[in-house]
């Protein structure tokens, strides 16, 4: 060990030492990028930010871009610059892009993530166990009690999915890749990642990383919007009573099966997500207490957790500095912005349609990222009038959400695989 340089004992320090002097920009984006991940833990644990997501991100950010190492070629991104001793820098957690199964042999004895993100991130199969999992908790009577209201406000708040298209096209993205970022205004983590997969290869990892890093962040940028935009006076107004009819258990359950066989129809390409969401609501309607117990919990949770840490994990420097980056967190900000913005001006429409008995606030819950943003709409009413109850109207909103993104993403990409462009 007397030969060796005391910082190269310590890799992590020497790979930074490295990059400080050969690529600035490296250095400064992994300093900021653990410190980034430091927050997401912090703002997650306060409740700023959505916990669930945002911890296991938080800590897979800052380990991994602290744990870059000198490792063999095969172990680093495509690309990498290799030094005189034919090292390159990488981790050992997983390697996106490796796809030889010679490789893979070599990878599985180190980068032990690795088969977590190719056998259910990369292939999408863990955006279907969450969105199982989330249909198991979902409760579709909130959309069937009032559902041309609920729908009204989700596409509303799709706004930004239509914005950021053409956008993204402007910007110089490819067809399929401006499409698979335009997702990311549907605020439905899962479906982008689905889309995003579907769409653009390429930028797979990086939209994935830009829309939930985005999405965490509307827990904390939602309520300035609303409260920006809608007066003080108006915001805590409280809905007035309303005569529903009870909706059963059997009737949640026809609903499932003609939305998902319909949907299913005309959207093929989006299948397995619509079958997974509503495949959940029909295990929760039907009492089989013991599967709902089930996907509401180990596997929700479980596919949750390693969603985050894996997001966390394909934080790395050299992928969120990629310069196709910036464009792509330019347009993740405007399309949730303006989703945002247009689940709001579908609040104001209700809110004057009806006479102003309706609570323009609900229009945010529109964004599907439930429950953040029935939540978000919730709590923004009640520090104005702690007495009013809007969830069950959000909730609806929410819900329909889930169902608008999941369409809108749908018809994107029939659009472009017709086209015979996207990943598949």
């Amino acid at each position: 060990m007397g030969d060796i340089p005391f910082i190269d004992i310590f890799q992590g320090v020497s790979t930074l030492a490295d990059s400080a002097s050969t690529d600035p920009t490296i250095f400064w984006g992994r300093i900021l990028l653990i410190f980034i991940g430091f927050a997401l833990i912090y703002l997650g644990k306060k409740g700023v930010l959505e916990a669930l997501i945002m911890v296991p991100m938080g800590i897979g950010m800052a380990a991994i871009n602290a744990a870059v190492m000198f490792v063999q070629p095969y172990l680093a991104s495509p690309g990498a610059a290799v030094n005189e001793d034919g090292l390159a820098k990488g981790g050992l957690f997983i390697n996106p892009l490796v796809s030889e199964g010679e490789q893979w042999v070599q990878v599985l004895q180190l980068q032990w993530l690795q088969p977590v993100y190719t056998f259910t991130f990369s292939n999408g199969l863990i955006a279907c166990l969450v969105f199982l999992g989330i249909g198991s908790l979902l409760d579709v009577g909130f959309v069937m009690a009032r559902p041309f209201k609920s729908m009204f406000i989700a596409l509303w708040a799709e706004l930004g999915t239509l914005v950021a298209f053409p956008l993204a096209v402007y910007m110089g993205l490819p067809l399929a890749d401006a499409a698979a970022t335009a997702t990311i205004g549907g605020a439905d983590g899962p479906m982008i990642l689905f889309a995003a997969l579907m769409l653009s290869e390429d930028l797979f990892v990086p939209i994935t990383v830009v829309a939930y890093l985005y999405l965490g962040l509307t827990y904390g940028g939602y309520p300035f919007m609303i409260k920006a935009m809608v007066p003080r006076r108006i915001r805590g107004m409280k809905m007035p009573m309303e005569h529903t009819h009870t909706i059963t258990s059997d009737e949640k359950i026809v609903f499932a099966v003609v939305a998902a066989t319909s949907l299913c129809l005309l959207f093929p390409v989006a299948s397995p997500l619509f079958m997974s969401l509503f495949t959940g609501v029909i295990i929760r309607e039907s009492g089989l207490n013991h599967y709902h117990e089930v996907f509401s919990g180990p596997i929700l949770y479980g596919a949750t957790f390693f969603l985050g840490l894996l997001l966390g994990v394909l934080c790395e420097a050299s992928t969120i500095l990629d310069p196709s980056v910036l464009i792509l967190l330019i347009i993740g900000i405007i399309a949730l912005t303006f989703s945002g913005f247009g689940g709001l001006v579908g609040g104001y429409i209700l809110y004057f349609a009806t006479g102003k008995k309706y609570n323009p606030v609900i229009g945010i819950a529109g964004v599907s990222c439930v429950p953040t943003c029935a939540k978000v709409a919730q709590k923004t009413v009640s520090e104005v009038t702690p007495d009013a109850i809007i969830m069950p109207h959000a909730l609806g909103a929410s819900i329909s959400g889930v169902i608008t993104s999941a369409v809108f993403a749908a018809v994107l990409i029939t659009v472009v695989r017709a086209a015979g462009l996207g990943a598949m």
